[in-house]
């Protein structure tokens, strides 16, 4: 346990003392328990200064800068070195989720399919582990997955971050609330270099909206839901 900026201080220290690399890509992300939830933590009003706590996740997402090129890492872990039960069924969710994405990344594959895929496995480790009930088909249908990964599965990456490029011209992200924040919207080519980041969070705000929508709460197991309240997210 310490603060959140230590695990920072030390990704810079490092990038520097044995890469020489002076700047970073962007703000790192350093959020533990419930900041693991929050995607875009990290920044001047919310600056890793959580005191992290034996049990807490610790998600941090950050990427060094070399010769203008921008790394993007996102690494999720146990502060004290153990997964609690509730923390595993997250991070397995999370993690069979990129593997299965990588098993299928390749040249001619759309990256929304993709993205699809990442969503389809997340929501079959949901059902599992009783957070959401109901038909899995119908439950995809109705984008409850998104509740919980509330992003895109990823992004190309070069001099920026977030580079250009995610749409050609003439196409654009899609309105659907499961397409909405995907960055990538393309069909893969030799040469890409881009971001696979799938994530399952419990963001409170999320969840309590849709579970007081009357068209969808009947998919959320309320009880099941507030157990895993306070355990943020793994990206």
């Amino acid at each position: 346990p310490g603060i959140e900026y230590h695990a920072e201080a030390i990704f810079r220290h490092y990038c520097y003392m044995k890469g020489g690399m002076r700047e970073l890509g962007y703000t790192p992300i350093c959020g533990s328990g419930p900041n693991a939830s929050i995607l875009h933590y990290g920044h001047a009003a919310a600056p890793n200064d959580r005191e992290t706590a034996s049990g807490d996740f610790l998600l941090c997402d950050m990427g060094a800068e070399y010769f203008r090129y921008t790394a993007d890492i996102t690494v999720t872990f146990p502060v004290n070195g153990t997964f609690s039960d509730k923390q595993r069924i997250i991070y397995e969710a999370v993690l069979d989720a990129d593997n299965s994405v990588l098993e299928n990344l390749k040249p001619g594959v759309h990256y929304r399919d993709m993205h699809l895929l990442a969503h389809r496995i997340i929501l079959k480790h949901l059902l599992k582990a009783g957070l959401v009930q109901g038909d899995e088909e119908e439950l995809f249908t109705n984008e409850i997955s998104a509740f919980f990964m509330p992003h895109g599965l990823g992004h190309l990456l070069g001099l920026d971050t977030h580079d250009v490029g995610g749409y050609l011209p003439g196409t654009g992200k899609a309105s659907d609330r499961i397409l909405k924040g995907l960055r990538l919207g393309r069909v893969l080519e030799e040469g890409m270099v881009l971001t696979v980041e799938p994530g399952c969070y419990i963001i409170d705000f999320l969840l309590d909206e849709s579970m007081a929508d009357p068209a969808l709460s009947k998919y959320f197991v309320r009880e099941r839901i507030d157990e895993f309240k306070g355990n943020g997210g793994v990206r």
